[in-house]
């Protein structure tokens, strides 16, 4: 278990890494084809709008060939993906490139919660999350900082080609697991099961707590994840520095989410999941609210570790209730959740575009505290009963 579940991890960090290796090089890429912040951050609104809408193929997919099979192919097909990126002649075809990217390295985050909620017992499964979570944490500070010192030194397309070699050697890495672990090849094989998962999605509208937790992951992606996609841009301009140091400061966000899932063990016991929701809620608001008005490099990166921090307080308690809501369609069901986070990365990565090449970045910051503190308090209401059933 524990090596499957490092591999599920690294195709974790790879896909973090993939989302976000495209923020600090938002400047770079804008130079380079002659257009504005928010036009160019089009490439990244491709990504996390592909990402999302695939997923709802991903759960059916990995119910008809296997999850642990699926994502392994999806790794493969992903390292081509990832040298179109650097290939790219144009921005309409970085965009194309990215787009195509999204659609396969979205599989491996739903399925390897998926697979990781099949085969381990609920009351274990908070912790084994947060471990599976580093990986994820992991990858957002390599995409951020990797991406940074490479583009400032060998320009913005190096990171894609250091991608594109690292998701083929996980793919290799996980066919190797599928040939020697009998527990990956668990799941898959069932004649009509791409069908049948098909079938049962809509009904999954049909539920109410499905349905509330669904509109939470669309609003966590809007108002993280959206104004997220310019803290990068936001420190070079505000600081006068390069890329590369502003991706380190920016990893600071993986740092966060490091730190919590140390104490995870400790702080679901002493706070207790709705404890933990409005903690994180408090931290989110804080964090975006200091970075409108930070100062110094030192200040903005206590605010984006705080981001860190509250965002996975916040996300693993919703990823935990939308894995026990309907355990027969696990994988179809945590497909679903991931479509409506990442949709609502992509219209908030598309919203705050607009906004920053209008005002600048503060605005969107503060746009996105206030929602977090009202989405905490929605969810904390959701997780005393009021959410329906």
């Amino acid at each position: 278990m524990g090596r499957a579940v490092f591999l599920l991890s690294l195709a974790a960090f790879a896909s973090a890494a993939s989302l976000r290796a495209t923020d600090p090089l938002l400047p770079q890429i804008a130079a380079h084809y002659g257009v504005t912040t928010g036009a160019a951050s089009a490439a990244i609104t491709a990504f996390a709008l592909s990402y999302g809408l695939l997923q709802i193929v991903c759960g059916p997919l990995g119910a008809r060939f296997g999850r642990y099979r699926t994502i392994a192919a999806a790794a493969l097909v992903s390292a081509f993906g990832s040298a179109a990126c650097a290939l790219a002649p144009t921005l309409d075809s970085l965009i194309a490139a990215r787009f195509v990217s999204g659609a396969t390295i979205g599989a491996f985050i739903p399925l390897a919660l998926a697979w990781i909620g099949d085969t381990v017992a609920y009351e274990k499964r908070q912790l084994l999350l947060a471990r599976f979570l580093v990986g994820q944490m992991a990858g957002v500070a390599f995409g951020n900082a990797a991406a940074g010192l490479l583009g400032e030194h060998f320009g913005w397309r190096a990171i894609f080609m250091a991608l594109a070699a690292l998701l083929l050697i996980i793919a290799v890495l996980l066919f190797l697991e599928l040939r020697t672990n009998a527990l990956t090849r668990t799941g898959g094989g069932k004649p009509g099961a791409m069908r049948e998962s098909f079938r049962r999605m809509p009904g999954m509208l049909k539920n109410a707590r499905l349905r509330k937790l669904f509109g939470t992951g669309y609003a966590e992606g809007l108002f993280i994840f959206g104004a997220l996609a310019f803290v990068a841009a936001y420190f070079q301009s505000r600081f006068t520095i390069g890329p590369a140091l502003a991706g380190t400061l920016v990893a600071a966000y993986a740092l966060g989410g490091l730190c919590y899932a140390l104490l995870a063990r400790r702080a679901v016991r002493r706070l207790g999941e709705r404890g933990l929701v409005a903690a994180g809620g408090a931290a989110l608001a804080a964090g975006y609210t200091a970075m409108a008005f930070v100062g110094t490099p030192l200040l903005g990166t206590l605010a984006i570790a705080l981001v860190g921090a509250g965002f996975y307080m916040l996300h693993t308690t919703v990823q935990i209730h939308v894995t026990q809501v309907a355990p027969e369609e696990r994988g179809s069901a945590v497909a679903l959740f991931a479509t409506f986070l990442f949709l609502g990365q992509a219209s908030g990565v598309w919203l705050a575009g607009r906004i920053v090449d209008v005002g600048g970045a503060p605005p969107v910051f503060l746009c996105a505290a206030v929602g977090l503190a009202a989405l905490a308090a929605a969810f904390r209401y959701f997780l005393s009963g009021g959410g329906g059933t």
